[in-house]
């Protein structure tokens, strides 16, 4: 899902790419018969930090329903509709956190029991990064503050510690996997209109794995995205094998690197948690 294809090495990221499609003024115009990084750019050239909401969320379903975008998963969420789209005006503002923190409550309720693809988007109008370490530090402030506005304990089944090749982001006690998306990302996968974040929960990929999808899947996937820019990231790995929050920003990191997050103690400690200890 919103997952692997999002999750590719790093191009130099792009400074400015003005002029692509500066007499666009609706989403659609943007796209009519482009090639998907030549969209991105038509898109980014139409400002959407001050288009209505509605403007915002059809550049990103523009953006993952293009013939070009790798990632299957984030394909059939929107071609199910089963998609939860939020546009907040502020990704540092000081109100974030909590509004976030109700949506995706709501949104774990909402979907409950259901089979199938799921995920939630934020978007945010402001700030405009302008490289990936600078949206990696927004996209970790908020992560923080979202925790500490938290106080459900840390969803079963996956680590809370950051640097855990089993951690899992953890939101009133659902575990999820971010992806984030901005304009000055090196992938093309990444490369959204306006500051984005993805939370894709993880069951669903447990229930890919119980399936025998998973595999064919992913490799599908980087496939795609190979024809799409050429390489896969290197940063890329399954649950297990490294923390994934090293992924979730989009920018590749020097070996040693850690997740600037700081999980406090819950409630209570999963018994499966306790056993990797």
């Amino acid at each position: 899902m919103y997952r692997e294809a999002n999750d590719s090495a790093s191009a130099p990221a792009p400074a400015a790419r003005a002029g692509a499609s500066e007499t666009s003024t609706t989403p659609e115009a943007a796209t009519d018969e482009r090639g998907l990084e030549t969209t991105l750019d038509a898109l980014h050239a139409m400002h959407l930090h001050h288009a209505p909401d509605q403007d915002v969320v059809r550049a990103m379903e523009l953006m993952v329903t293009h013939a070009e975008f790798p990632c299957l998963g984030a394909k059939s969420v929107f071609r199910r509709g089963n998609v939860e789209h939020a546009v907040l005006d502020d990704m540092d503002g000081p109100d974030t956190p909590q509004l976030l923190l109700e949506r995706l409550t709501r949104f774990a309720d909402g979907i409950a029991g259901e089979d199938g693809f799921h995920s939630f988007i934020v978007t945010f109008r402001r700030p405009a990064h302008d490289d990936e370490a600078a949206f990696e530090s927004s996209l970790f402030r908020l992560l923080q503050r979202l925790h500490d506005a938290d106080d459900e304990t840390w969803a079963r089944g996956v680590g809370a510690d950051p640097t855990d090749p089993h951690f899992a982001f953890s939101v009133a006690g659902t575990a999820y996997f971010i992806v984030g998306l901005h304009p000055a990302a090196s992938r093309v996968a990444r490369r959204a209109p306006l500051a984005t974040l993805v939370f894709n929960p993880h069951d669903q990929f447990e229930q890919l794995r119980a399936d025998g999808r998973f595999d064919g899947m992913r490799s599908t996937i980087r496939r795609r995205d190979v024809d799409l820019q050429g390489s896969v990231n290197p940063m890329v790995a399954d649950h297990g094998e490294s923390s994934e929050a090293l992924q979730y920003s989009g920018r590749a990191h020097d070996p040693g690197w850690e997740p600037p997050l700081e999980v406090h103690p819950t409630p209570s400690t999963p018994a499966d948690e306790e056993d990797r200890r």
